[in-house]
């Protein structure tokens, strides 16, 4: 008898035939099942996020926190901490401004950046609420690890008519404080400086009764382009130390040093000692108690009137993870400490940033206690009271 062999895929089996007596005669080999190569397990990063086997088992896996805001990308339904929930923005002088900007083409950071305070800062009393004009476009030369605008090397040039008609908008908005904010420009000679102070100067001349605030850069260091912007008609200088000395090359750009930026306020308020001057803290970046009481008291030695401390937010996951997410109380902390210290005013919160309720602050705070402190001209104080009851 003649064997038979049958082959399919990469299996064989073997059947041996036999015959009528018992005896094998011979063997088919068949087709058999056909077994797939077992895919090779990768790990990944991912894996590392959580606690490990050995964390479980010691018991220390309980005490292993999770980053709530990357639970809360990855989980559209997971719950954020109270304390960073706001109410949804409403109201008739919001939605009024809302309307302003569209129909004036005004650029706003409380929009840009989607600001979790806008409700609050639009809307109050018209001659309270704030807004932030972004000026000299929206691509900075530099590139802080917190910071999510976009960062070339050669911005586009700026719009010579940029002053002129950001003027003549905010002088039919009808606010009585408006704050204009800018990108870093280390690609023009003069940083910007002179752009910004012209816009002031617009702003004054078609709206004398508003009061404007200018957040600047540090123009690479050069003070006399921080002189021109001081000897504008500003009301608050404002520049953000953004965090204290010792974090400060891991946060910011190199070009953006901590003893820099106070020689920036302190440059403003020696060539113009009316002026306010404001800075901003970020908290949740690994500073230390010590280490943030150190930078209030830097700031204190060259007179900064004003500081608000926020909670840093990881815009995407290319930028600098948080460390910690601050508790209110301790924001509370940090602003009673301020006000010890000698600052007119401290706005401190987890949602709070640089320009957090800044007419309000201003108007309500900073001129009443600039009035006990200084005598202030009749007539400026006619304007101010007149701004504050609007």
């Amino acid at each position: 008898m003649f064997g038979i062999l049958r082959v399919s895929g990469i299996g064989l089996r073997v059947t041996p035939l036999v015959s009528s007596r018992g005896l094998a005669a011979t063997a088919v080999v068949s087709p058999g099942p056909v077994r797939r190569r077992r895919k090779t397990t990768h790990f990944t990063d991912e894996l590392n996020k959580g606690p490990s086997f050995d964390d479980f088992v010691s018991g220390k896996a309980a005490d292993m926190s999770v980053d709530p805001l990357e639970a809360a990308r990855q989980d559209p339904n997971a719950r954020l901490p109270a304390w960073l929930k706001v109410p949804i923005p409403k109201g008739k002088s919001f939605h009024a401004l809302k309307e302003d900007v569209r129909e004036l083409k005004l650029a706003t950071v409380c929009e840009e950046a989607k600001c979790p305070n806008i409700g609050e800062c639009w809307g109050g009393k018209k001659s309270e609420a704030t807004a932030t004009i972004m000026l000299l476009g929206d691509t900075c030369t530099r590139g802080c690890r917190f910071c999510s605008v976009k960062t070339s090397r050669t911005p586009a040039a700026p719009d010579p008519m940029e002053p002129e008609n950001t003027a003549e908008a905010i002088s039919r908005w009808g606010l009585g404080y408006v704050v204009l904010t800018t990108v870093d420009r280390d690609d023009l000679a003069d940083g910007g400086s002179h752009h910004l102070s012209a816009t002031v100067e617009k702003i004054k001349q078609k709206a004398p009764r508003i009061l404007v605030e200018c957040l600047s850069g540090d123009f690479r260091g050069d003070l006399e382009m921080v002189k021109v912007l001081a000897s504008s008609p500003l009301d608050v200088y404002a520049h953000n130390m953004e965090t204290v000395e010792d974090l400060t090359p891991h946060v910011r750009d190199r070009r953006a040093m901590y003893r820099q930026s106070l020689a920036v306020l302190q440059t403003a308020k020696e060539t113009n000692p009316a002026l306010v001057t404001k800075t901003s803290l970020m908290l949740g970046l690994g500073e230390t108690d010590e280490q943030v009481l150190q930078t209030l008291k830097d700031l204190r030695a060259i007179q900064c009137d004003v500081v608000t401390f926020g909670q840093y937010m990881r815009p995407t996951k290319r930028h600098m993870k948080v460390v910690e997410y601050v508790k209110p109380e301790k924001f509370e902390y940090w602003k009673d400490v301020a006000l010890d210290l000698g600052f007119l005013y401290c706005a401190s919160g987890p949602l709070v940033r640089s320009s957090y309720k800044a007419g309000e602050a201003f108007i309500e705070n900073v001129i009443k206690k600039r009035r006990r402190n200084v005598g202030v001209p009749k007539e400026v104080e006619m304007k101010e009271d007149m701004l504050m009851n609007q």
